[in-house]
């Protein structure tokens, strides 16, 4: 008499097993990682690459991810993790190689004039080089607090500090990047 109580495992389930919780973490929060890349890295990223690096990373982790925080939480400190890296290679090869990428401006709005679309594409591209002055702690914060409309509570989460810290570098951040818009307005 033979008992069949364990299934014998395959390496095809486990491979359909990873896809599955894959594309269920993908459907849930790509959006959100989305938005995160966008606001995080600035208009001339390529988001797409960001996003699928960001979803890479999480499945090579997946079994780092212990349920002590929020998935949101650990998404969103992978995706700050990758654009940061990102943002250093390519300072990197703009110092070694002399290139500077072309400023890509987001989807134009059917109802704005040539002229508005220029100057909108012009203030945005001084916006995110005066962001990119910031220390990486005001940056952030400004991105999600500011840019992406997330209440404080939400970005103190995603950061992983308090609210009084939040604020702090928020206040903070706020001067800072004032000081690094009047700068560049100076002829």
């Amino acid at each position: 008499m033979t008992l069949h109580l364990i299934k014998p495992v395959h390496d095809a389930d486990v491979a359909t097993e990873r896809t599955d919780r894959l594309d269920e973490l993908y459907a849930r929060h790509a959006s959100d990682v989305k938005r995160w890349v966008r606001r995080l890295a600035g208009p001339s990223a390529d988001v797409d690459d960001l996003l699928h690096d960001v979803f890479v990373i999480a499945l090579r982790r997946r079994f780092t991810f212990r349920g002590e925080a929020n998935v949101t939480t650990w998404l969103f400190r992978i995706t700050h993790h990758v654009v940061r890296s990102r943002q250093r290679r390519s300072y990197l090869r703009a110092l070694l190689f002399g290139r500077h990428q072309d400023a890509l401006a987001e989807a134009t709005t059917p109802s704005a004039t040539p002229h508005e679309e220029v100057e909108r594409r012009e203030q945005h591209v001084l916006l995110y080089q005066a962001l990119g002055r910031l220390p990486d702690a005001y940056r952030t914060a400004l991105i999600l607090y500011e840019i992406d409309g997330l209440s404080g509570e939400a970005v103190a989460e995603l950061i992983g500090i308090s609210l009084g810290t939040l604020w702090v570098r928020l206040h903070r951040g706020r001067a800072k990047l004032l000081a690094c818009l009047s700068e560049e307005e100076r002829p």
